[in-house]
């Protein structure tokens, strides 16, 4: 995308906000979208990405800029031409960013082409080692065996796949017997188009992925400032076993020998993110205890490099980023009462004994914390506002850095965000969201959506997605009610695993409990309600439309699980599927997931129109999940739409389709809700 074209679209935004007021769909996918890419050594200047979606050329395009702290204009790095898709600091000066599969290194006005690999890379970094030395990481596809499809004579027209093992797929695609792995490359400053050739596969001959496929990124791989060590995330199983287990390792590889040690061997559930501390003695990571629960909470852990000895010196939080701020500390993330924040653990390097020290409060979402030289940044977003960039004080206290959405949203009018205690069936307190549109007048009825949240360990926090955005909602006239109902982090591990083999039980219990206390007020019109959620919350929607005893008149249900012994048999990842629902439905006992908590058992007790959204793409929740609930709904003879994209996976991520999704949400529910 052209700079000239990023600067018509701001313009077209402000335009569109002064004429429209409040925001609508075709406005949220005009904002620009901030990642808080990097924060230079000195702490003097940052980098940032700001991503533009082009609805009529269906993409998006990323600009990368850098900034000062002390405020000034900020400086367009790369992105004007071709997008790019990361950027970091390699010194005070010198930064480096990935533009079409190649990085570049830019210092001053001279940028410099530093790898050209056929192909392209899929993410790499770049590090300045202690000898000043650049050591390049890239991350390449290899294949995983000698095995490949078997020929036939004269055949060559036919099309197929063939499998002998799981997991033959993955999310949104099919296994093709290749692997990721982490190669890397040292180099003098200054070198230029460095080939494939030149880098060393530090797992070379093994045929697993590393980072993780498909969300595992650089943050699964670091490496020691004297360049001797690599340390890296993976899970070395293949076939049933990794479609089985959760079991990642953190593994040290040593440069100088080419040897490889495991170093969290023993410790069974994901060990994610190693990170060094700023004097490279010791190393920290995330590390969860049970395998097959991927929802466990996060431990935090340190290694001793030269000794080799672990620590877990937090276990209290459901942790997210973890940086190290000082030999002595660290910064994480952590889900606090449907929010997020930023906390501080010290280290007593004596006894390995640690303090813990909230450091923001607030109705916020903090991510992507960066600091260096006594600054701390981090990206912040609320459900009225989409991230932006952040500067926290000692005292906990942000200000904003970035402003690229900020004219927009000092000029729309923002629905009114509420939140209260709901008491639960079981005599607990459940925290509901409660968004109410712009200009609310009390003296008015509103049409109530219960929206169900997926994961289904997921908070329902101040996030501002692009797809299920409350402000958007809520801005069409409607009352939201987002309850954190059992099985989300934040509230506490027993509330965090009560879910687990009881999808059905007291989890609706919860959604119920929160929209009936809803109800009850003046202002909400408990004749027009619906009930909407993606993935769990899909299960949710398809559950409760036959035990909601007529309280809904309008159903939306995006990629849904609607039929747990078919979802049982075609989804990929089953440690998920054995740790929720209680095992496979052979099993004896038969677990009550497919017995009672089968959304399909209570159709004949369906009663609302239903709208199915799925994604032809989606192996997680396969596309049968939702045609089996559409055919149901009109055997019924309910008022019903079937929604589907055939290039969309559990997500809807290509602006146009998400467009359709909006205009077909909400002319499901105004014609059941509004009418």
């Amino acid at each position: 995308m052209k700079l000239k074209k990023v600067i018509f679209l701001s313009i077209l935004i402000t335009f569109s906000v002064r004429a429209q007021i409040t925001m609508t769909p075709d406005l949220l996918w005009r904002l620009g979208r901030v990642s808080l890419e990097d924060l230079s050594p000195d702490g003097r200047s940052l980098l940032y990405g700001v991503t533009f979606y082009d609805i009529q050329d269906n993409r998006g395009t990323k600009l990368v800029y850098q900034l000062p702290i002390s405020g000034g204009q900020a400086v367009l790095i790369a992105g004007e031409e071709v997008s790019v898709s990361s950027a970091g600091f390699i010194d005070n000066n010198t930064v480096y960013y990935i533009s079409g599969g190649q990085i570049f290194v830019k210092s001053g006005n001279q940028t410099t082409q530093l790898t050209d690999i056929e192909g392209g890379i899929s993410m790499g970094k770049v590090q300045k080692l202690s000898n000043g030395t650049y050591r390049i990481f890239v991350v390449l596809e290899v294949s995983a065996s000698d095995n490949k499809l078997p020929t036939y004579k004269n055949l060559d027209k036919a099309r197929f796949r063939l499998y002998d093992d799981l997991m033959y797929r993955h999310w949104n695609y099919w296994e093709d017997n290749h692997v990721q792995h982490i190669f890397y490359a040292d180099v003098p400053p200054g070198t230029s188009k460095v080939k494939k050739a030149v880098f060393k596969d530090i797992m070379e001959n093994e045929p697993y992925d590393a980072p993780l496929k498909p969300f595992g990124g650089t943050e699964q791989f670091t490496g020691t400032f004297d360049g001797r060590y690599i340390f890296y995330t993976s899970k070395k199983l293949r076939g049933k076993a990794y479609a089985l287990s959760t079991n990642s390792d953190i593994y040290r590889y040593d440069t100088e020998s080419g040897t490889t040690t495991n170093i969290t061997a023993g410790q069974m559930g994901y060990d994610l993110n190693p990170t060094l501390s700023p004097d490279g003695r010791l190393l920290a990571y995330l590390s969860m205890e049970r395998d097959g629960f991927e929802s466990d909470v996060p431990r935090l852990m340190i290694y001793n490099i030269s000794t080799g000895q672990t620590h877990m010196i937090l276990d209290d939080f459901y942790l997210h980023d973890v940086v190290w701020e000082s030999n002595n500390s660290l910064l994480v993330t952590y889900d606090d009462s449907a929010t997020v924040q930023i906390g501080r653990v010290r280290i007593d390097p004596r006894r390995i004994r640690t303090s813990f020290t909230p450091v923001t409060s607030g109705w916020f979402n903090y991510g992507s914390i960066k600091t260096a030289a006594g600054i701390l940044l981090a990206s912040r977003m609320d459900m009225n506002h989409a991230p932006e960039v952040f500067r926290i004080d000692r005292k906990g206290q942000a200000m904003q850095i970035t402003q690229v959405n900020s004219s927009i949203f000092q000029t729309i009018r923002k629905p009114i965000v509420t939140r209260r205690l709901v008491p639960t069936t079981d005599g607990r307190q459940m925290l509901v969201w409660v968004i109410l549109p712009p200009d609310f007048d009390e003296n008015k009825k509103y049409p109530v959506v219960l929206y169900c949240q997926g994961g289904p360990q997921s908070p329902v926090s101040q996030f501002y997605s692009f797809r299920w955005n409350f402000q958007v909602i809520a801005s069409q006239g409607y009352i939201v009610v987002a309850p954190n109902r059992r099985g989300v982090p934040g509230f506490g591990r027993e509330w965090n695993d009560a879910i687990s083999g009881d999808w059905g039980g007291q989890p609706m219990r919860d959604y119920l409990s929160a929209v009936d206390h809803v109800a009850a007020e003046s202002w909400a019109d408990e004749e027009k309600m619906g009930a909407v959620g993606a993935s769990y919350g899909g299960y949710s929607v398809y559950m409760l439309a036959g035990l909601h005893e007529g309280r809904f008149k309008a159903l939306i249900s995006h990629c849904g699980l609607f039929h747990m012994e078919s979802w049982y048999g075609t989804t990929e990842e089953l440690f998920f599927a054995n740790w929720d629902l209680g095992g496979s439905y052979w099993d004896k006992p038969i677990p009550m997931s497919y017995t009672k908590h089968s959304p399909h058992l209570y159709v004949d007790r369906w009663t609302a129109p239903l709208l199915v959204i799925h994604g032809e793409l989606d192996f997680r929740v396969p596309v049968e999940q939702g045609l089996q609930a559409f055919q149901a709904a009109r055997l019924r003879n309910l008022p019903s739409k079937l929604l589907l994209f055939p290039d969309e996976g559990h997500w809807v991520l290509k602006p146009q389709n998400a467009l359709i999704w909006h205009s077909e949400f909400f002319r499901f529910l105004d014609s059941f809700l509004k009418n």
